[in-house]
């Protein structure tokens, strides 16, 4: 039932039949008249979970990596500390800056279809692979303490990118997958 929801959750037909009463109240779970797409959404549902739940360990997509200094082979620790990811050119998200060693080329534009709290999940991780200060306290939030000392990687937040630019191709694959939403 859990997985059921969790694709229906995800149903482009859902969100859009009850978009006024989601901006409202709790999410309403209609019953599907078919066994069949009860199934669809069941399966769709838990293969959605598996991917979000797991979005660390997933395969990285393959994406252009344009090295300004030398082969991405060569490149040091250092070379992947990441202060802000940002578009190279203001409407084209096919290319994000990631620092100004590394440049990540050949981005589907297909993976910013996958949105979560209505932004897509790839500029989340931008946003979030960062180094900002909060203005009150002073405090400081570095991407990069946390890849170093806790994940034990440098690459970690362009690994992070990568993974989540296939984890957002594969559940837009699945949603498009999804049956007509027959109640």
């Amino acid at each position: 039932m859990f997985y059921y929801i969790y694709g229906l959750l995800h149903s482009e037909d859902y969100k859009s039949r009850y978009a006024a009463n989601l901006t409202k109240e709790l999410p309403r779970i209609p019953a599907v008249k078919q066994a069949a797409d009860f199934w669809a959404f069941s399966k769709a549902g838990r293969e959605l979970a598996e991917l979000h739940i797991n979005y660390e360990t997933q395969p990285k997509h393959a994406v252009t990596l344009d090295c300004v200094k030398r082969n991405f082979d060569a490149l040091t620790d250092a070379d992947f500390y990441v202060t802000k990811m940002k578009f190279a050119k203001k409407g084209d998200k096919s290319v994000v800056v990631y620092n100004p060693s590394i440049t990540i080329r050949d981005i589907p534009l297909e993976a910013y279809e996958y949105v979560v709290n209505g932004k897509p999940a790839l500029e989340w991780v931008m946003e979030r692979q960062s180094v900002t200060t909060h203005k009150a306290s002073g405090i400081v939030n570095d991407a990069n303490d946390w890849a170093i000392e806790t994940m034990g990687n440098a690459k970690y937040p362009l690994e992070l990118f990568q993974r989540v630019v296939a984890v957002s191709l594969r559940t837009v694959e699945i949603v498009k997958g999804l049956p007509e939403l027959d109640i």
